[in-house]
């Protein structure tokens, strides 16, 4: 039986997920607790792993059930404490500016978005990815594992059960909805990748024939369910989908079943 394996979120965008055995969905159509938080310099820019290698320095864990409480290893930097910040008190949350700021050599604040939070894509939802695809991927490179590969796509929602590659059937032309218990989701789009999964998610340090093998694996072992037409390269992992209206406010949880809606 297909079943919801793994719920990850990324309370602050750019650094370290989290697994939850639950999450709400808020109405915006985002699950509650991911990428609440983001770090912006003075130019309004976000600072993510798109623009800077110096986020996987950074050992991070947000507890999300006593507050919004980030705590932080700097290993790299020599520190041996253990700095926490409260996200949640704005004088704490500025204190972790000070730090963060010095960390990237910017004027940082800390934003914070609690109906919709600071997702790539506004209009859309939780991303979604096999447990098979991640084996699959994982297996194309030499020593890397399967929760490398889970910290280098940062994905939302992990189904078990399923063959690899089975969440592009759900993107393109005709494509069913999927439920997750009792929530509907529609795949909208594939996931483009970026830099980010070629670094090693320890060391930062970029792989350079990473995108080339990726793509050339990637082609091969395409799905013979996937609509090739949805798809503008092979440089794609994971879709991103939205949740129906109708459905926002509920829950999904770890163990649910999972479905293609025909």
């Amino acid at each position: 039986m297909a079943r919801l394996e793994r719920i990850r979120v990324y309370p602050v965008k750019a650094l370290d997920g989290v697994d939850r055995e639950q999450a709400v969905i808020l109405e915006g159509g985002t699950l509650a607790g991911d990428r609440e938080f983001a770090i912006y310099d003075a130019d309004g820019e976000v600072v993510n792993g798109k623009r800077t290698a110096r986020v996987h320095d950074l050992e991070t864990d947000v507890d999300l059930d006593a507050g919004r409480r980030l705590s932080i290893d700097a290993p790299e930097s020599g520190e041996q404490e253990r700095r926490q910040f409260d996200l949640a008190d704005p004088t704490d949350r500025e204190r972790a500016e000070d730090w963060l700021g010095d960390v990237f050599a910017v004027e940082a604040t800390l934003e914070r978005d609690r109906s919709l939070g600071f997702v790539d894509r506004r209009d859309m939802g939780p991303s979604v990815v096999s447990t098979a695809t991640l084996e699959s991927v994982a297996s194309w490179f030499d020593e890397l594992t399967v929760e490398g590969v889970r910290r280098r796509l940062r994905t939302n929602l992990e189904v078990s059960g399923v063959p690899a590659f089975w969440e592009d059937r759900f993107v393109g032309a005709d494509a069913p909805a999927l439920s997750i218990g009792d929530v509907t989701l529609e795949g909208v789009t594939p996931c483009g990748r970026c830099v980010v999964p070629e670094r090693d998610p320890e060391s930062g340090e970029r792989e350079p024939d990473f995108r080339s093998r990726f793509v050339e694996r990637r082609e091969t072992a395409f799905p013979e369910w996937a609509d090739p037409d949805a798809f503008d390269h092979y440089y794609t992992v994971t879709i991103i989908t939205r949740v129906h209206e109708a459905d926002r406010g509920t829950t999904l949880r770890v163990g649910d079943e999972v479905q293609a809606l025909e």
